[in-house]
């Protein structure tokens, strides 16, 4: 990997001309970098900017993370999907008071042992905040190296990852760690492309990368194929009671932990009001909806009917259209679905 002794200069001045205008990069405190970037693991930039700001306006600092209701955790962070990540970070924020007196640690070591974050996440805040020579090599940096360096080695086995955390270790430069970690990422998220063509022709290392004189930046990195996901059909349960809808709460562990949705279940004909224990009522079928986790692909059928009583099964609630708005987070999975309920509640 010779070939990273020579970039960091041209890719430092790339990027402090090129650099897009971030807010936590105006203000790259330790809480401000560490909210960012578990808020941007598997998340778009443009999707996370209304969320970041938001999250902020709620939770200024760490104390205001340990003490924020969880219900209202969990709906800041509704729609980013990785639920757990919201519940680490409150997890780490409540150890940085208990075990720092509130203080963001300021060691990689110690940084990485608090709750969610890994590697990178540590190697990010270390040097954006604290300016340690630390490399941060996450998916983007790991396809610039391999890019540059005509490495053909999978990207994703730990000894690829530990191979380049090693050379950037040692070229790293010490009076900008932050600007070289924080450009290898802009490199790759606006550049040196994960998904199509690499843009060569504007990039500020193209006389350095081996893929791009070699003509194989079609062929580099090299990603082992995913594992095929697993289909499931679902039945969805819009179920209304004058102006509120049923939800109920998912189990503590597992898919989408601790979140409220529509009642679903399974499409393998068990008799949906047996299964809950609820009077049958006439149900009509409303529509249909897809959603894609990492392992599983939900394929959906909506349902709708009105129920008699206000009883319902242990875990649910009703939820009204305000409290739907403000209170009862729902996860991204049921949005194919917003619109029926909102055409039956009112807008919200």
């Amino acid at each position: 990997m010779e070939q990273l002794k020579q970039l960091p200069v041209p890719l430092l001045i790339w990027y402090r001309e090129h650099a897009r205008v971030l807010p936590w990069r105006s203000d790259p405190t330790p809480y401000r970098v560490w909210v960012s970037e578990i808020m941007l693991q598997q998340t778009r930039v443009a999707a996370v900017l209304g969320y970041y700001q938001r999250f902020l306006e709620a939770a200024p600092d760490v104390a205001g993370l340990a003490t924020l209701p969880e219900e209202q955790l969990m709906k800041l962070w509704q729609g980013l999907g990785y639920y757990s990540r919201a519940r680490n970070l409150q997890k780490a924020a409540r150890q940085i008071m208990e075990r720092h007196g509130g203080v963001f640690p300021n060691t990689y070591e110690e940084i990485r042992a608090l709750a969610g974050i890994g590697d990178y996440t540590a190697g990010a805040i270390a040097s954006i905040a604290f300016h340690l020579p630390v490399p941060a090599v996450d998916g983007n940096v790991l396809r610039v190296v391999a890019r540059i360096c005509g490495d053909g080695g999978d990207i994703t086995t730990p000894g690829m990852k530990r191979k380049v955390t090693q050379a950037l270790a040692r070229v790293i430069p010490l009076d900008a760690p932050g600007e070289f970690n924080q450009a290898m990422m802009e490199l790759g998220a606006t550049v040196c492309l994960p998904n199509g063509a690499p843009l060569c022709e504007t990039c500020p290392v193209a006389q350095l990368c081996c893929a791009c004189r070699e003509g194989r930046t079609g062929e580099l990195p090299v990603k082992k194929a995913k594992r095929e996901r697993r289909i499931e059909a679902r039945d969805v349960y819009l179920l209304f009671h004058g102006d509120c809808v049923a939800l109920r709460r998912r189990p503590e562990r597992g898919l989408l932990a601790g979140l409220w949705e529509y009642p679903n279940a399974l499409a393998d004909g068990t008799d949906w009001p047996a299964r809950w224990g609820l009077e049958p009522v006439q149900l009509d079928r409303a529509g249909t909806g897809r959603h894609i986790f990492s392992h599983i692909e939900w394929h959906m059928t909506a349902w709708t009917g009105e129920l008699a009583g206000e009883e319902l099964p242990p875990g649910w609630v009703w939820a009204d259209r305000e409290e739907l708005r403000g209170r009862y987070a729902l996860p991204s999975a049921f949005q194919s679905f917003s619109k029926l309920v909102a055409d039956r509640l009112g807008h919200f």
